[in-house]
């Protein structure tokens, strides 16, 4: 099996080593940010040149975003031979509910997925010291499990592993995950003001999501995402739905 491994925790991260050791038979490619790019979500870089740097055998740097080492990997790295999977991760710390808007992790998975490759994304659902084995072994086993029996269509899964050994699994929904929305005002030494943004993480009681899951029952969350973001329910109920002054076209 070819599988391609990013993260947006940097090339050298113990998470992505991890996830690197769990398949010790497999053609393993990785393309990943040489720097850490915890929360781009999914930023591309248009606007300025990449560099590509080899750091070891079928390992490979990128200074940019995970999704442009994703963009690398499949166009360029791997042009004309795909991976036969996107895997994203260990990171450090979970992605859970809102948090997949906002993670580069998710970011380079789903790039993946858009690229036409199924991918999935594995965080640890931890506090640092952290241990990646659990989490890079159960990423490799439902590696194997897709890969086995593709999906029709390109898929993306979002898995977040709680600490210690893997109790069990459980196929979730997005839960509700804040973080306070704090802004905290602090003035340099110049007399300038400075601001950090965000708080302490707290999520709402949803049965069957992803936050209770982890961190109530202490089980692996296993969340397939739609990178279709059309709201369909939305949409088939604005029939009368009309803008003064303008002409209304049918749907085709």
């Amino acid at each position: 099996m070819r599988v391609l491994l990013s993260n947006d925790d940097g090339v050298h991260a113990p998470g992505l080593a991890a996830l690197a050791a769990a398949f010790p038979h497999d053609e393993v490619w990785v393309v990943a940010p040489d720097r850490e790019q915890s929360a781009t979500s999914h930023a591309i870089s248009l606007h300025r040149p990449l560099r590509i740097v080899q750091v070891g055998e079928r390992w490979f740097s990128v200074d940019g975003a995970p999704t442009d080492a994703i963009y690398l990997a499949v166009n360029h790295l791997l042009r004309g031979r795909p991976p036969d999977l996107v895997l994203s991760g260990v990171n450090h710390g979970p992605n859970l509910g809102n948090d997949v808007l906002y993670s580069g992790t998710v970011a380079a998975a789903m790039e993946g997925a858009l690229l036409g490759v199924t991918a999935i994304a594995v965080s640890l659902a931890a506090r640092a010291p952290f241990d990646f084995g659990a989490a890079a072994g159960f990423a490799a086993g439902l590696a194997r499990s897709v890969a086995a029996d593709p999906p029709a269509t390109p898929t993306l899964f979002n898995v977040n592993v709680p600490a210690g050994p893997v109790k069990g699994y459980r196929l979730t929904r997005l839960g509700v995950r804040t973080y306070g929305n704090e802004v905290v005002e602090k003035q340099d030494p110049r007399g300038r003001s400075y601001f950090w943004i965000g708080g302490d993480a707290s999520h709402g009681d949803i049965p069957g999501s992803d936050c209770n899951t982890v961190f109530d029952d202490g089980l692996v969350a296993v969340t397939p995402l739609h990178l279709d973001l059309t709201h369909d329910a939305l949409l088939s109920g604005l029939g009368d739905f009309e803008i003064p002054g303008y002409r209304k076209e049918p749907a085709p």
